[in-house]
């Protein structure tokens, strides 16, 4: 292949990443009735569903490039740690905050969709085709190669959209966001940003998806967006049984912080708390999916009543379901799904 033709192809491939990018995060908050969370008949208080749709197209840019250096790692021209994800991720994260005027509505989804982009990069520039098989084994490559300046941009990236319930860390070796010179320390121990994905595993599912190779998007979610899809042909359909399979098999850490944090600041013993009516609520998920979800007449139902209860009721939102349900969309779209 000469040189005009494999530039042409790489830079169509950076595109189609792109716009992989930002159409996944538009599916997965489109997907109605995503029990609790926003979506095109839902608003919060707060955060509308045309925030989250400036916000994922907002996504765009940050993954093209992210995608670019995984194929510069691809193709040996850099080495995988000076891919630079934690500065992708910041990026991002000051974009889609640029492109709306109301707070976090993808830290969670950048989190994980900045390493997928840089593994099709790397992925493509290696193979010039994608299967997730590849996609897999490079994104743990290229996670577990992340810097301490990954760390350092990441945190930055957090304190941009100071998210609701944070709470802070007490009973944990790790830096916490709210205290003084948090830059400096992780300079000092020089922890990756990997180790910070490690220490945060033990109570966040995103951080644990970062240290198993992001099985739950890869194993549950993809497989889950496959199946139901060659069932249905419907998108939405797949979106939010996917969206409930994620939830009903793993209780929503972000649910369990915020109801954890209620009682104790410190988020290791706050999730813990938490964690039972987080459990609770993936129940009520598993029964739903047992009915058929929104397959059928009696599912669609009881969806419908769980999204009222936990707006109305319980005034929750599965937003770590969100965020490895567009994970799982993204990881679908890159190896070929057209809605």
């Amino acid at each position: 292949m000469d040189t005009n033709t494999l530039r042409f192809k790489h830079s169509t491939f950076l595109d189609d990443i792109m716009r992989s990018a930002q159409l996944a995060a538009a599916l997965e908050v489109s997907g109605w009735p995503k029990p609790g969370n926003v979506h095109r008949t839902a608003d919060y208080a707060d955060m509308t569903f045309e925030q989250f749709i400036a916000g994922s197209i907002a996504l765009g840019p940050a993954n093209r490039e992210a995608c670019f250096k995984g194929m510069l790692a691809g193709l040996g021209k850099i080495k995988i740690e000076d891919i630079g994800i934690g500065q992708y991720i910041k990026n991002s994260v000051i974009d889609f905050k640029a492109w709306h005027l109301n707070g976090n509505t993808h830290l969670g989804t950048c989190l994980l969709f900045i390493p997928l982009s840089a593994s099709a990069g790397y992925t493509f520039a290696q193979r010039e085709e994608i299967d997730p098989v590849s996609l897999r084994e490079n994104v743990s490559r290229i996670m577990e190669a992340t810097t301490t300046l990954d760390a350092i941009d990441v945190y930055e990236a957090i304190k941009n959209v100071n998210p609701a319930g944070l709470g802070q860390l007490k009973s944990v070796d790790a830096p916490d966001l709210t205290e003084k010179g948090v830059e400096k320390k992780i300079l000092d121990t020089g922890q990756t940003l990997f180790d910070m994905m490690k220490v945060s595993s033990q109570w966040d599912t995103i951080s644990k998806e970062w240290v198993t190779g992001m099985k739950i998007s890869f194993k549950i979610g993809y497989s889950t967006i496959k199946r139901v899809y060659d069932e249905t042909g419907k998108i939405n359909i797949t979106t939010v049984n996917t969206f409930l399979t994620i939830l009903a098999q793993f209780p929503d850490t972000f649910i369990a912080r915020k109801v954890g944090v209620k009682v104790i600041q410190d988020i290791p013993r706050a999730v813990a708390i938490g964690l039972k009516k987080a459990e609770e609520i993936s129940k009520k998920a598993a029964a739903i999916i047992r009915m058929g979800g929104l397959k059928t007449v009696e599912g669609k139902k009881a969806l419908l009543n769980f999204d009222r209860e936990l707006r109305l009721d319980y005034k929750l939102n599965p937003g770590t379901t969100a965020d490895l349900t567009a994970a799982s969309l993204l990881i679908a779209i890159i190896c070929g799904l057209r809605p």
